[in-house]
């Protein structure tokens, strides 16, 4: 069987085909699944998307309408997809439960410390041969107290290396992590973790009841010298909000992998095009602030456990077999 695997970097794709070699062929294709390039997937039984692809009901329609009968998404996000309209066209969908949480937690603090320390800006200064220290002054972490929204196992992750650190720990998450508690983490709610924190990190899934988690109040209740970054998923914050706190001089960092509109402009080179996103253009605009385009997860082990997931799921849909990985269940 030929399987048609969407958003394919080129670093993913030997990876991609080594992993399903011998057993099926896989089609590779760099760009997105959408609406404009569902017609590439007619007659593919088998479609593999990425986090950004749009697998709302108009493309799972005709995905459907073409004869896929089966999406692997290659994340753990699944919000970008209908499972209610999968489910009524009869469509198994799958995704990847778990991939190594170091990896997202590591770019977490990577985000983390280049806006303390003004890496950016150091880095391209010097290209210029401008060695000068003015406006590179960071801070300690050491001592200070980091905020954790979401103690899950990326959560936890992030949580041991803040400990290594030697800051002081606040969580917040619907239940208590044991494992993070063995590490003096401190529980509290959400207003007083944003009151008290320096380095603020979300490590939540987007929700219904998590969307804007970050609004324009959570925003004014931070510190104005506070760390922000979000690694998760871009709908936590509220773009525009936090572009109104940056525009009054607050916060000393904020470090963003993600963003909320970021569906059909990250993993893309729009570097010749006009910004139509004011929001998103101003974000990049401000000094201390970094984004990046949603690689957190991008490492060798998390993208080899992605890929090693997708083939069995793929190989638990053609047995009929269901795992923790399955959102939709053959019928």
């Amino acid at each position: 069987m030929e399987i048609l695997a969407f958003g394919v970097t080129a670093d993913e794709k030997p990876l991609l085909e080594r992993a399903f070699a011998g057993q099926h062929e896989v089609r590779c294709l760099d760009v997105l699944l959408s609406e404009d390039t569902v017609p590439i997937a007619v007659g593919y039984e088998i479609v593999s998307s990425s986090v950004n692809a749009d697998l709302g009901h108009r493309v799972l329609n005709a995905l459907s309408a073409g004869g896929t009968k089966m999406i692997a998404q290659r994340s753990t996000g699944f919000n970008n997809i209908d499972l209610d309209v999968a489910r009524r066209l009869g469509m198994t969908v799958g995704r990847v439960s778990y991939y190594s949480p170091h990896s997202v937690a590591e770019f977490a603090w990577t985000l983390a410390m280049a806006v303390n320390r003004k890496v950016v800006r150091a880095a391209i200064r010097t290209r210029d041969f401008d060695f000068r220290l003015n406006g590179l002054m960071g801070r300690d972490f050491h001592g200070r107290t980091a905020g954790i929204l979401g103690t899950g196992k990326i959560g936890e992750a992030f949580a041991r290396i803040a400990h290594g650190f030697g800051m002081t720990l606040l969580g917040w998450d619907v239940a208590r992590n044991p494992a993070c508690l063995e590490l003096g983490m401190t529980y509290v709610d959400k207003e007083e973790l944003l009151a008290r924190s320096d380095l603020i990190s979300l490590h939540v899934p987007l929700l219904e009841s998590t969307h804007h988690l970050i609004d324009a109040a959570a925003l004014k209740a931070m510190r104005d010298d506070a760390i922000l970054v979000n690694s998760s998923r871009g709908g936590l914050i509220d773009a525009a909000a936090l572009v109104d706190e940056l525009r009054a001089g607050r916060f000393a960092g904020v470090g963003l992998d993600v963003y909320e509109a970021e569906a059909g402009v990250f993993f893309l080179d729009k570097s010749l095009e006009a910004v139509e996103d004011d929001t998103l253009a101003r974000l990049v605009t401000f000094p201390h602030v970094v984004v990046t385009g949603h690689q957190a997860y991008y490492t060798a082990d998390a993208v080899g456990q992605i890929i090693d997931t997708t083939v069995r799921n793929v190989a638990d849909y053609l047995a009929g077999r269901r795992s923790e990985n399955t959102l939709v269940p053959s019928p």
